[in-house]
């Protein structure tokens, strides 16, 4: 398997949260892609849709991207409460992990503060400011 990459549906602030972890994770968009890039005749977009996104793109290293989209409002909304699954980032080294875990975890609610585990990892779980879980953790087994 070449990569696993993760796919987040946003209420309307997925350009806001990518920002964000763009902040965090440094790096370019690949592709930013609006609603009001794909309205036409056959797919007509409301005034108050046309900005939200219908595709952006994060690469995190070599073979990894997050991605995500902003729900149509005749679609409905995302539960920001439930557990839309959690994103786990294995982190190079110690320092790596803390400075992801504590930029992501800016403005958000630590479920597990980032330390020693009882497994031997280094590692930290939390919901960012958008809704989001993340696990960070590095494995000094790997290094």
């Amino acid at each position: 398997m070449r990569a696993i990459n993760p796919w987040i549906n946003f209420n309307g602030n997925a350009e806001e949260a990518f920002t964000f972890y763009r902040s965090v994770f440094g790096g370019e968009f690949t592709k930013v892609i609006r609603f009001k890039d794909l309205s036409g005749p056959e797919f007509q977009v409301a005034e108050d849709e046309a900005n939200k996104i219908m595709y952006i793109g994060l690469p995190l290293g070599k073979n990894n991207m997050l991605i995500a989209n902003d729900i149509p409002g005749f679609l409905g909304r995302v539960s920001e409460n439930e557990n839309r699954s959690k994103i786990y980032v294995n982190a190079e080294s110690r320092k790596e992990a803390e400075e992801i875990f504590n930029g992501l975890s800016l403005g958000g609610e630590v479920e597990g503060p980032i330390d020693d585990s009882p497994w031997g990892t280094y590692a930290g779980m939390f919901r960012d400011k958008y809704g989001i879980e993340w696990i960070v953790e590095f494995d000094p087994a790997s290094e």
